[in-house]
């Protein structure tokens, strides 16, 4: 088992940070081959060596009696990965309280009407500052984290009391210019999305019967806002090389958007070769 299934938290983590090599600027995004272009139907895996391929799998029963609901936490966020991640902007009703944070419970789930989920670790009862503004005031922007403000979206988790300013602990440059809502994009954000509420709900905590353990919010975006060089003259495409998008894995890891493949979706009756092709595919076996 390799050090770094056990790489969080770090004890000192200024003193590992300084043991690793330096930021790779030069990695920047393009295209490769797939790991096997000539992989064919019916194949199965493709030709990357996998040394644990044989092991056998454990199951893990999520609500087992002595399994700590938070072990179940860590294991998800450390399997279901890369996780996109939602720069939350918000702004209480009044407009007295402002709020930005970053959550990677959060994706797309519909484009007619384009509506994104966020997952809050919370009860409503005792939501924190981004869930709080944006039940209060229904509206919310989110921002993709880009390589080149990380650091600054990062210092928005801190444990910093509800009222507290997260702009000025970024040092990150609020943009009051949306059409739809009241709250503020990052102006240093290639990609923005104006959104309103649509609906919400709180789960049941099984570890605790009787209590909430968390909040699941539906937004429907409104506008969207792209930098004019990272969008592509149909007004439809994002160019991954510009928007340079961070992700969440396991514990306090992100991860770079460095490399892509391309994959064509493939057609039954010209590339499998219709029902007659299906048939001569060997059966898997168990």
């Amino acid at each position: 088992m390799g050090d770094s299934i056990n790489r969080n938290p770090h004890p000192d983590f200024k003193k590992v940070e300084a043991s690793r090599p330096g930021w790779e600027a030069d990695q920047r995004f393009h295209y490769t081959k797939t790991a096997d272009p000539e992989w064919s139907f019916g194949r199965g895996r493709n030709a990357l060596a996998d040394a644990g391929a044989a092991r056998p799998h454990v199951a893990i029963d999520p609500h087992a009696g002595d399994r700590p609901a938070g072990f179940n936490y860590k294991l998800l966020i450390s399997a279901i990965t890369p996780r996109p991640i939602a720069f939350v902007s918000t702004r209480s009703a009044d407009g007295r309280v402002t709020n930005l944070a970053p959550f990677s419970y959060f994706n797309v789930v519909t484009h007619d009407p384009p509506v994104f989920m966020i997952g809050f670790s919370s009860s409503v009862a005792e939501a924190k500052d981004t869930l709080k503004n944006l039940l209060d005031s229904k509206e919310c922007v989110i921002n993709i984290i880009s390589e080149t403000f990380l650091e600054a979206a990062n210092s928005t988790s801190v444990d910093a009391p509800f009222g507290a300013d997260e702009w000025r602990v970024s040092g990150l440059t609020p943009d009051y210019s949306c059409e739809t809502v009241k709250c503020a994009r990052v102006k240093e954000a290639v990609f923005s999305v104006e959104a309103k509420l649509d609906s919400f709900r709180e789960w049941d905590s099984r570890s605790k019967p009787g209590k909430k353990s968390g909040t699941t919010v539906f937004v429907e975006g409104t506008r969207f806002w792209v930098r004019e060089d990272a969008l592509n003259d149909e007004k439809n495409i994002v160019d991954p090389a510009i928007l340079r998008p961070m992700g969440r894995l396991g514990g306090i890891t992100y991860s770079r958007t460095t490399q892509g493949l391309e994959l064509t979706r493939p057609k039954f009756n010209e590339d499998v070769g219709g029902l007659e092709g299906y048939e001569k595919l060997p059966e898997r076996k168990a």
